[in-house]
């Protein structure tokens, strides 16, 4: 029996997860018409043999005008869910990790080229769109401000992720994982800095809210009791006079109350003028005082690469999750590492299970190979 709490179980609502290591969503900008193609199959296809608890596709728009560039997913027409579908069936044929999908809409950051191109705005006669957002205030100075949302347009949001729940679970994914942070619409209605409406939507906390928090009941609801339905919050702008950890905990609270199954905390995205102290584990300390206000699950995540710091915050009780994003891009099979340093065991594909060194620790467990 493992000795190690980052290999424990751990129930998200009706899911069992193996472990608690996450593969956070990681943006690929490689979509066609919001459709996944080659290099989705090859990216999931070798996360997925990882033996992480949980993998997270990447951020997926729930309408055209959702998604951040042109090249990012989405699930808003019926190809899109039969293409969806391939790429789930795919990954399924392979490995047995659970598979979450990350449900978004960019908001005023929408309609940006690929980070490897810029990442900046692009123009509706260039190919690109006109953002949407909270309030006509810009990204960045050197941007035009995005359209604002009139109430036909808040409502044409909260229907586009109902209905994009319903073809995630009609596409058989294990939870959905709704983002409400890194700068993104439904971050953009809680921050101050970027929500400045006068009517029910904006100025109080509670107005600021009422956006997120009717997205998560519709989804919740299209979703269906036995689909985990999480939420990915940014703890802090690192800005002044911005969204911030207490604000970020009345969230959390509200969110657990309303049904949601886990919180994965991060941080920033929102303010070009955000000021963040980069370092390992830079942003438990927050999933620590959300984890502290609520009982649902918490995630936490920030250039967490130490099998030993992992295994150091879910035995503290900082977090019940860890999530690497950047860390699995270098290391595919960081989990085999992990359970080899910290006790702990993976389930791999049969294919691969005579992959270890001779002597090496059981990090397949009590498997037997024959020889011939």
């Amino acid at each position: 029996m493992t000795t190690s709490h980052l290999f424990s179980p751990l129930q998200l609502g009706p899911l069992t997860l193996p472990n608690r290591i996450m593969i956070s969503p990681m943006c690929q900008y490689s979509a066609v018409d919001g459709n996944p193609v080659a290099w989705h199959f090859a990216h999931l296809g070798s996360l997925a043999m990882s033996g992480a608890g949980l993998l997270c596709v990447e951020a997926t728009g729930v309408s055209p005008e959702a998604r951040i560039t042109p090249g990012c997913l989405g699930l808003y027409n019926d190809d899109n869910q039969a293409q969806l579908q391939r790429l789930v069936d795919s990954v399924r044929s392979i490995s047995r990790i659970p598979l979450a999908l990350q449900l978004s809409h960019a908001g005023r950051k929408a309609s940006s080229r690929a980070p490897w191109d810029g990442g900046s705005l692009i123009a509706p006669a260039d190919g690109g769109w006109l953002p949407q957002g909270p309030s006509a205030v810009a990204q960045k100075p050197d941007e035009p401000p995005p359209h604002a949302m009139t109430e036909a347009d808040i409502r044409h949001v909260v229907q586009s992720f109902a209905q994009a729940a319903r073809r995630a679970r009609a596409i058989g994914f294990d939870a959905i994982e709704l983002h409400m942070a890194h700068g993104y619409l439904l971050h953009q209605f809680m921050s101050p800095l970027s929500n400045q409406r006068t009517d029910r939507y904006g100025g109080s906390l509670e107005n600021r809210m009422r956006l997120p928090l009717e997205v998560f009941d519709a989804v919740r609801a299209a979703a269906g009791v036995d689909l985990p339905v999480g939420v990915r919050l940014s703890a802090t702008d690192w800005a002044e006079g911005g969204w911030d950890i207490e604000q970020t905990v009345a969230m959390s609270r509200r969110l657990e109350a309303a049904g949601c199954s886990f919180l994965d905390i991060s941080s920033g995205g929102l303010s070009y003028q955000q000021k963040i102290p980069v370092g390992p584990g830079y942003q438990v300390h927050f999933a620590t005082e959300v984890k502290a206000a609520v009982t649902i699950p918490v995630v936490t995540v920030g250039l967490i690469t130490d099998p030993a710091h992992a295994e150091q915050i879910v035995h503290d009780g900082q977090a019940d999750i860890v999530a690497l994003a950047r860390g699995f891009l270098h290391d595919p099979r960081w989990p085999w590492r992990a359970a080899a340093q910290l006790g702990g065991t993976v389930v791999p594909p049969r294919q691969l299970l005579r992959c270890l060194p001779h002597g090496h620790a059981p990090v397949f467990g009590d498997v037997r190979i024959g020889q011939r």
